[in-house]
């Protein structure tokens, strides 16, 4: 009787696809338990009881659910397990937040949702003075957001490539939706090609961040700390248990190990190359790889000057340390805001302080929403799509001189430029008219509007840490009220998920049968 119950008690999005949202509320039981031990090992208790009995709870829960359901297969699998990525980031949160909940002292159900929608859509946007949460809190945050990342990196190859959806669509040059034939994967199935890729890309998520909190260990950071900028880092979520990289003990060295790490943000290609040739050929031939670093050394480049000429009209243009700190500084908040993960290097205030200038706020902005990789735990409009766009208006304009020339590149290369274009321009339309969407609404609550534009691209580019650095007084995302929190959190889902995403759903062939 108690199964016959549950399955006529489960949720709608858990009725569209129960066998991967089980799965995602088992792995979110087994991953509370991390931070009770750690509470346990420092005799903290409350946090302890708070995860241990919650994760405790939220596994025989799972149990049962999954025993109610054995055997059910959905029979659309792709169109299930997409609803179930939506369903995972609108509802999952609600469950991550109950240990948060009971593990603060004197905060709201509704912070701690809000915390964790931050965390799990790799937004990194906090409502907490960082010594105001125990350590396992901390830990706890960044394994949301670490789980988050992988997750995204999962779905993009498994569901959102066949479907031409999450940046994919510029290089096939078809609409998103449906899923295609299986021309090139053998496997049409996609709870089979769920588990290849999940063998495939968890060693490779795992080993990069076990490699980086080494390296960090290595350098001097705290074993804790080092664990948490590890995850922060290849999740690009930028969650931070002592408010960033500056108050970590590794330094510039620490720094360092971050950015070659948050390259793989920037393209597929650095974790996940094609089958066909050499990887670092594939890389190089890569156009998302050969865009960053095009706008990483312009902006680094431009960042740098400024200060410099800040300088010399204040007469410290002569100190080579201070200009070398500069320059450092520039090309880290570049690589840092174009994958959207939000670190600020320590040599960023030092800089400002070297050139006596504020806050270049707009050049930040600019990077958070051109975004990093297809596929990647970056947010934004993605740079394939930047390309696709750069690629047609170059040629748009070499048909200004040559009217009746004939473009030339391979077949993918045309592709991209013409349709692939066409779909980029539909997304940027989108995300634009979801910005504007998101900065009226935020006006609506009281919000200024050069606040209410920052923390809107912040919110849809999941670039948390983007609100503080962004303008010359920053904003704290603290102050927002319950209403505001509501909008930035919604915004928050609609940038990881990507309106194409949300819109295939409201298509007829998604849903025919």
């Amino acid at each position: 009787m108690a199964t016959i119950r549950l399955r006529r008690v489960l949720p709608g999005v858990v009725g569209a696809a129960p066998p991967l949202f089980v799965l995602l509320m088992g792995v979110a039981a087994l991953a509370m338990m991390p931070p009770a031990i750690l509470a346990l090992v420092e005799r903290d208790m409350r946090p302890a009881r708070a995860f241990f009995y919650t994760g405790l709870l939220l596994l025989v829960v799972t149990l049962m659910i999954g025993i109610a359901i054995r055997g059910r297969t959905p029979r659309r699998p792709a169109r299930a397990h997409l609803l179930t990525l939506v369903g995972a980031f609108a509802a999952l949160p609600l469950i991550l937040a109950i240990p948060m909940n009971e593990a603060v002292a004197d905060t709201r159900y509704f912070n701690a949702w809000f915390e964790m929608v931050s965390s799990f859509t790799t937004t990194g946007a906090t409502l907490y003075e960082a010594p105001r949460l125990p350590r396992s809190v901390h830990l706890w945050r960044a394994t949301v957001g670490w789980l988050g990342g992988f997750l995204v990196w999962l779905m993009a190859a498994a569901v959102l490539a066949p479907m031409n959806l999450g940046g994919f669509e510029v290089r096939s040059g078809e609409a998103g939706g449906r899923m295609q034939a299986a021309r090139t994967d053998p496997l049409t199935d996609t709870s089979a090609r769920m588990v290849r890729h999940l063998a495939i890309l968890a060693p490779t998520y795992a080993g990069l961040t076990l490699a980086l909190w080494v390296l960090l260990v290595m350098a001097g950071d705290g074993p804790f700390v080092a664990l948490c900028h590890a995850m922060a880092t290849l999740s690009a979520s930028g969650i931070s248990p002592v408010d960033g990289l500056s108050g970590a003990s590794s330094g510039r060295v620490g720094e360092v190990l971050v950015l070659l790490f948050l390259v793989f943000a920037l393209s597929r290609q650095t974790f996940a190359p094609d089958r066909t040739g050499s990887p670092l050929r594939a890389l190089a031939r890569d156009p998302e790889a050969r865009l960053a670093v095009g706008i990483v050394a312009t902006v680094a480049g431009a960042l740098f000057l400024r200060h410099f000429i800040g300088a010399v009209e204040v007469a410290q243009g002569e100190d080579p340390l201070r200009a070398a700190g500069a320059a450092w500084g520039s090309l880290f908040m570049a690589v840092s805001f174009l994958t959207t993960a939000g670190f600020e290097s320590a040599a960023w205030d030092e800089a400002r302080a070297w050139s006596g200038l504020g806050e270049p706020g707009t050049i930040l902005v600019g990077l958070a929403l051109m975004g990093g990789g297809v596929a990647t735990t970056a947010g934004g409009v993605k740079l394939l799509r930047i390309h696709a766009l750069l690629r047609h208006g170059q040629r748009e304009m070499e048909r200004m001189v040559h009217a009746n020339s004939v473009g030339g590149g391979g077949a993918e290369d045309r592709r991209i430029r013409t349709r692939g274009a066409y779909l980029a321009f539909v997304f940027f339309m989108l995300f634009a008219v979801s910005i504007a969407a998101v900065v009226v609404l935020f006006g609506l609550t009281g919000l200024r509007f050069e606040a209410a534009v920052v923390l809107g691209v912040a919110a849809l580019t999941n670039t948390g840490p983007l609100a503080a650095v962004a303008s010359d007084a920053p904003v704290l995302w603290s102050s927002l009220g319950d209403a505001a929190k509501a909008i930035a959190a919604a915004a928050m889902v609609l940038g990881r998920l990507e309106a194409i995403a949300l819109l295939a759903l409201f298509n007829p062939d998604f849903w025919r049968r």
